[in-house]
């Protein structure tokens, strides 16, 4: 018995408070049906309630009352009853702060309307009766201002009773509200003007503001924009090409470079005002001086996407109460979504990341002209995209050494991938550099098929894909026994040695979630041996998702792919999958991204830079027009599905199980007891052993296997072990 009043007592809050949010849910859903009904009413009949065909004769009387009641402004009772309606099924309460500031202004327009909207010599009141103006609740508001404030006193309280209620609507302080409504109109007014140059003249442009370093009290601007080492816009050739570099580093002189003449150059006009950026540095100051906080506001930083406020506190001001007004600095903003970073590594600042009122478009072209790149050894860097202050970030893949890349459907993950290829065909030959693509989706990573550089056509099928991973673990394990015999430790010195030239490889999956669908096993084994094997002998890892979760991204793989790369992502718990933190559902999207490369203390905010179809499409036909003599376009080669190239089958029932599958196009472990006349064990052991050597696929979800080879590699493989023997 105690036990159940126990549970009675704890049950009667929850029913009495589920009951008042029914009593509130009903409420507001009355309101709305009754705003439509008036608001129907007073459009279809134009106040005239006489016709009752519709409304009936209760509709009729409640026109006529409301008639009385507001005059002339019949429609802002459905409209007041309808923010009502919304209030309440929103906050769950039937009257708050708000409310009180709409009534308010609904009372003030209605006594403004009681003022002017009346015959002149006719008194607020008469008006009233024969239902002008503002009815009886405008004009016994005007009356009484009138004959105790005079005209000019009334107009004084209403215009102070409007404000007032703006100010209770929006629930901000008068000066922040002041301090919007300015920006506001200074944005209109610069877009009004440059709309009205734009008109005058084309071919004139704006200077574009840069803001440097600061060493006084207040942000300044550098009066010479080159001063700021950001990507020169008009391109020249580079003292040292692609071509002689490759030279240099033993590569070929057949492969011509693809002029940066194929790539669309970006010219966009990266312009930032003064004025403004001082108003946001006011704002923000102000916005922790209400909190009690003082900081100052010590360098801007314009990029691409966000412009990043470097913060100093003021001492005894915690860095955690900064992080935690992340909320209030968006609303004082009026911003999309800001990003705190406390600190800077290197930095006794905390940073305050704000986007931009427009992306600006990063070009490929911009960062493979620029020195960071053309000056670079290695025929693995890569043009990513640019920093927070517009420098280019050039990443080397040879450093790294694998990458993995996350993000949400439309992030800019496959424009990523595609730069990523772009910058290295125009930086390595096909003797340097070699590429298995592996692309599940079958279409984004299709122009690439018949390049020199490939390996072997763009692989889409998931079970090959598994091979193909496995074939590039063999070929990690034969460099080693070359490199163990030639005594050298990595593909640097065993290429300074002399003799044969091993490429370098890297190996960029499109999408990981497809084939960890399909395998799961053999490709985490093989991407974990690799990832922690491959870097010496010259083979990298790209590796890119677009569902960033921890039965894709497992922990053995994160844990062995150091440098990561984070797009937008939908919650925090994806961010953590890939950066091991916050922040990448902060992200904007379309292409902004978070870099945490290998040996970094914190990841850091690049815009990714675009490469168009268009784009992709010329600097490949360059290329395969060519006619360069390679491997591409062969298939897998077969010792790719046999670990290790050993051919040693211990059952001598194999070949005939093999044969069997073969002529029955099906594979099972009941088909070989019938037809070999064998236990369960021993078939489930051949069926086993050919599906190591790749001969089988592995069970699917309805347990079914197909067969990989086909009947040339079959006769292939059966006489080289008729050889053997």
């Amino acid at each position: 018995m105690k036990k159940k009043k126990k549970e009675e007592v704890k049950t009667k809050p929850e029913t009495r408070s589920s009951g008042r949010g029914f009593r509130e849910e009903i409420t507001g859903i009355l309101l709305a049906a009754l705003s439509l009904f008036i608001f129907v009413a007073t459009v279809q009949y134009g106040g005239n309630a006489q016709d009752s065909r519709l409304i009936g004769f209760l509709g009729t009387y409640l026109m006529l009352g409301l008639e009385k009641l507001v005059g002339s402004a019949l429609l802002l009772v459905p409209l007041f009853l309808a923010v009502w309606a919304a209030s309440i099924l929103v906050t769950k309460k039937f009257w708050s702060l708000r409310m009180c500031g709409v009534a308010l202004l609904v009372a003030d327009v209605l006594a403004f309307f009681s003022i002017v909207r009346i015959p002149g010599g006719m008194e607020s009141l008469e008006a009233a009766r024969n239902g002008l103006g503002g009815g009886y609740l405008g004009g016994v508001t005007a009356y009484a201002l009138l004959h105790l404030l005079g005209n000019i006193g009334t107009y004084i309280i209403m215009v102070l009773l409007c404000v007032l209620a703006v100010v209770m609507i929006l629930n901000q302080p008068p000066s922040v509200i002041a301090a919007r409504m300015a920006r506001a109109a200074k944005r209109f007014l610069r877009s009004l003007e440059e709309a009205m140059l734009y008109e005058g003249d084309e071919g004139e442009t704006r200077e574009p503001v840069i803001l440097s370093h600061v060493t006084g009290e207040e942000p300044v601007v550098a009066k010479d924009p080159a001063a700021l080492s950001e990507p020169v816009v008009e391109f020249i050739e580079p003292m040292q090409p692609v071509a002689q570099k490759v030279a240099e580093r033993g590569g070929t002189s057949e492969y011509k470079r693809p002029p940066l003449d194929l790539l669309t150059p970006v010219q966009v006009e990266r312009g930032f005002n003064k004025n403004d950026i001082k108003e946001s540095i006011r704002v923000l100051e102000d916005t922790f001086a209400n909190f009690g906080m003082k900081v100052k506001v010590n360098q801007v930083s314009c990029g691409p996407a966000v412009t990043r406020y470097e913060l100093q506190p003021a001492p005894g001001v915690k860095v955690s109460k900064i992080i935690g007004l992340s909320d209030d600095l968006q609303l004082s903003l009026a911003a999309q979504g800001i990003r705190i970073e406390a600190p800077i590594p290197g930095k006794s600042a905390i940073g305050l990341e704000v986007p931009n009122e427009r992306i600006t478009r990063v070009g490929l072209k911009n960062l493979l002209a620029a020195p960071a790149f053309q000056g670079h050894e290695s025929p693995l860097a890569v043009g990513l995209g640019e920093d927070i202050a517009g420098n280019p970030v050039i990443l080397d893949l040879a450093v790294m050494p694998h990458l993995l890349i996350a993000g949400s459907t439309g992030s800019g993950k496959s424009v990523c991938l595609n730069s990523i290829i772009i910058s290295l065909l125009y930086g390595a030959s096909p003797d340097e550099l070699r590429l298995l693509l592996i692309d599940p989706k079958m279409v984004e990573l299709a122009v690439y098929n018949g390049l020199p550089h490939l390996l072997t056509p763009v692989i889409t099928d998931a079970r090959k894909a598994a091979v193909g991973l496995r074939w590039m673990v063999t070929e990690m394990e034969q460099r080693y026994k070359k490199f163990s015999e030639a005594g050298v430790r990595d593909i640097y010195r065993y290429n300074e040695v002399g003799g044969e030239q091993l490429p370098f490889i890297v190996i960029i999956i499109d999408e990981l979630a497809d084939l960890m669908l399909i395998s799961p096993v053999e490709v985490e084994d093989a991407i974990c041996r690799l990832a922690q094997m491959a870097r010496a002998a010259g083979i990298h890892l790209v590796v890119a998702t677009q569902r960033p979760s921890v039965d894709v991204v497992t922990g053995i793989i994160k844990a062995n792919i150091p440098s990561r790369i984070a797009f937008a992502v939908s919650s925090q718990a994806d961010s953590r999958t890939i950066l091991d933190m916050g922040g990448a559902e902060k992200l904007l999207g379309r292409g902004d991204m978070l870099v945490y490369p290998v040996g970094a203390q914190k990841p850091f905010r690049v815009q990714g830079a675009y490469v168009s179809d268009a784009d992709i499409e010329a600097v490949t036909n360059f290329i395969k027009e060519q006619n360069l003599h390679t491997a591409a376009g062969q298939e897998l080669p077969l010792e790719a599905q046999m670990p290790g190239g050993e051919m040693d089958y211990e059952d001598e029932l194999f070949w005939e199980a093999v044969k069997v599958f073969m002529d029955n196009e099906k594979a099972s472990v009941s088909l070989l007891q019938r037809r070999l006349r064998v236990g369960y064990a021993r078939a489930a052991r051949l069926v086993d052993m050919m599906e190591e050597r790749g001969i089988i696929s592995p069970p699917d979800n309805n347990k079914k296997r197909e067969i990989l080879i086909s009947e040339e590699q079959f006769e292939k493989l059966y006489s080289e072990h008729s050889l053997g023997q």
